[in-house]
């Protein structure tokens, strides 16, 4: 079914990164931080994964995600959704499902041996093809993946996730220079503001979250 009525983007932003907090998918750890896929050392990580396991949370954030690519771009926009492996393939599903329309996949590399595909699935030269993931840091590997599409003949100028980290500001630029348009439905900055609202972490935590946030690079 595809969902018509449902709060606006920011109350959406702000009920994701709640679900996100109520499952236990953020996890804040200054003392021990984490490494991003950059190299960068982090007081934060989040785990999208968890989803797929909390089916009531799951499938509310796909409506969420599906309404947010037609309020933003429009009903009849795409006639393909394709996911990201591995993350993506179940959200592109669910997504998929919503809107009616064909499913596919994109491998990281070809699979070295049979067709060596990198597309899973139907896909026609010409379609649409909107590109789901679970979430974005620096958008390099969505490059990958719209590269590949692209290769088949069909166009691709539109990715949706769940996270955004919303805070490496030459993302969404690089995404543009390719031709692409990222959609949301929370960052970090959500999940920050909805941890303090909450007191789901200590002032402490949450205060070194927030150095890094504002600025990761010399965190």
């Amino acid at each position: 079914m595809i969902p018509t009525s449902y709060p606006d983007a920011k109350e959406i932003s702000r009920l994701s990164a709640r679900m996100l907090l109520e499952i236990g998918a953020v996890h804040l750890n200054s003392g021990d931080p984490f490494t991003l896929a950059s190299g960068l050392p982090s007081p934060t990580y989040i785990d999208c994964r968890k989803l797929i396991s909390y089916p009531r949370i799951r499938s509310t954030l796909m409506d969420f995600m599906a309404l947010t690519v037609m309020r933003n771009v429009g009903l009849e926009a795409f006639d393909n959704i394709a996911g990201g492996e591995t993350a993506g393939i179940p959200f592109a599903a669910l997504v998929a499902e919503r809107l009616g329309l064909p499913m596919t996949y994109v491998r990281k590399k070809p699979k070295g041996y049979g067709r060596n595909a990198r597309i899973e699935g139907v896909m026609n030269e010409g379609d649409r093809v909107l590109l789901v993931e679970d979430l974005t840091t620096d958008g390099g590997s969505k490059l990958s993946f719209v590269d590949a599409i692209r290769d088949t003949g069909a166009s691709c100028a539109h990715t949706a996730v769940i996270f955004y980290y919303g805070i490496f500001p030459d993302t969404e630029k690089n995404l543009a220079a390719h031709g692409i348009t990222l959609h949301h439905l929370c960052t970090w900055w959500d999940v920050l503001a909805e941890a303090k609202a909450s007191g789901a972490f200590d002032a402490s935590t949450l205060a070194e979250v927030e150095a890094f946030l504002t600025n990761p690079r010399a965190w």
